[in-house]
This record gives C-alpha cells, structure tokens and sequence, in this order.
C-alpha cells in the first residue's frame, strides 16, 4: 500500500517510462513468437498535445471526467440495467479507471483485479489534477499494435506532432480507441468513421474542457 502510494506520487510529476500494457504487448510477444517488437511510444507534455485531442477521447470515452471523482456512478447504473433487461453488458470504466488499469496493471479480468483497478483509481484521484489524468491517459494509451501514446499516433498516421493535430483528426484517432487493434486509423473502415462524426458532434455539444 506505501509503495502504491508512493508510485503515484511519483507519477504525479514524472512521466512514465513505460506502462503495464507496454509490458504485457512484450509478454504476449515472447509467448506467442518467441521474439521481441519494439514499442513505439513518445511522452509529450501537455502543452504539446492539441487541445482538441483531450476534447476527443472525453466526447468519447468519458463526457463526465470534469466533475466525477474516478467512478461514473450514473453509467454504471445504466449498464446494469440494461444487462438486467436482457441487454449486452458494456464497459462503463472512467478515464481515471483506464489510467489505472494501462498503467499497472495487465488485461487479466477478476474481482480482485478490479478492486486493485478501484484502489489505484482512487489514488489517482486523490494525487492528480485532472489535467494531469488526462495528460498521462493521452500518453499511455493504445492506439495501435504496439503504438502507445497520442505523439506516437500523430507522427505514425499523419507525420506531424500532437500539438499539430486537428479536430478531425483527433476525433479519429480516439474512434479507435475501444479496439485499436480492429479499428484501424490507417485504414479506417464506414464503422470507424460513424464513430469519428458522433464524436465531432460531442466535440462541438460539450464545448473546451472545464476542469
């Protein structure tokens, strides 16, 4: 528990030489090939990252990350009533809870699992800004087969840094973002781009972000 607390304080200001998922791609590698492939993953500060990339993953991962404390307690509620009406149960995991779970923990699914996912959740809430949630999300996220990080993706799919990206552009990427390894940015299929045009239509709904 000390050293849990301390990693994230750490990390508070530190950007994160690699994450659990960048490891696990490694594992999986090794596993299944017996060889290694590097990551492709670049940190860059916040004020090198486009404004309308924060703006695309909330319109389409978490339209409630400003004002919820980690859990989305409205979604959550959602996806269990419709599970219980018969529907298919969908994932209701916060941004907070992604950063928790890419960063220290691997794709296993358990309950003890999701109590560590709780537990570094709430740490992250309780040691970073918003801003800085964001920040590390944006980062760390998977955009494609070992493609980690919103420069990486910039500088893979469109040959120009983060901070150069476009609406539509962003919007794009983020698409991607439940499946990165279905959903293809290179080679975006009519599915992907019916979720780019939903996310520019929250874009332009939740306006600049409020933290």
């Amino acid at each position: 528990m000390v050293f849990s607390i301390g990693l994230c304080a750490l990390l508070r200001w530190l950007p994160p030489p690699t994450s659990a998922f960048m490891l696990y791609r490694h594992y999986e590698d090794l596993l299944h090939n017996g060889s290694f492939k590097a990551v492709h993953y670049r940190w860059a500060n916040a004020k090198n990252i486009s404004p309308y990339a924060a703006s695309a993953v909330m319109a389409s991962e978490d339209q409630r990350f400003p004002e919820h404390s980690g859990f989305d307690l409205d979604s959550i509620q959602s996806s269990i009533d419709v599970y219980v009406d018969g529907g298919k149960l969908r994932g209701a995991s916060t941004i907070s809870q992604q950063v928790a779970k890419n960063l220290f923990l691997t794709p296993t699914k358990s309950f003890i699992r999701k109590g560590i996912e709780a537990w570094f959740t709430l740490l992250i809430e309780a040691l970073w800004s918003k801003e800085r949630i964001l920040e590390v999300y944006l980062n760390i996220a998977e955009f494609g087969d070992h493609l980690f990080g919103i420069e990486a993706a910039s500088q893979h799919y469109f040959g120009i840094p983060a901070r150069s990206i476009n609406r539509s552009q962003a919007a794009l990427l983020a698409a991607t973002l439940p499946n990165p390894m279905l959903l293809k940015a290179a080679q975006p299929s009519a599915y992907l781009l019916k979720r780019q045009r939903w996310i520019l239509r929250q874009m332009s709904n939740l306006g600049e972000p409020k933290f």
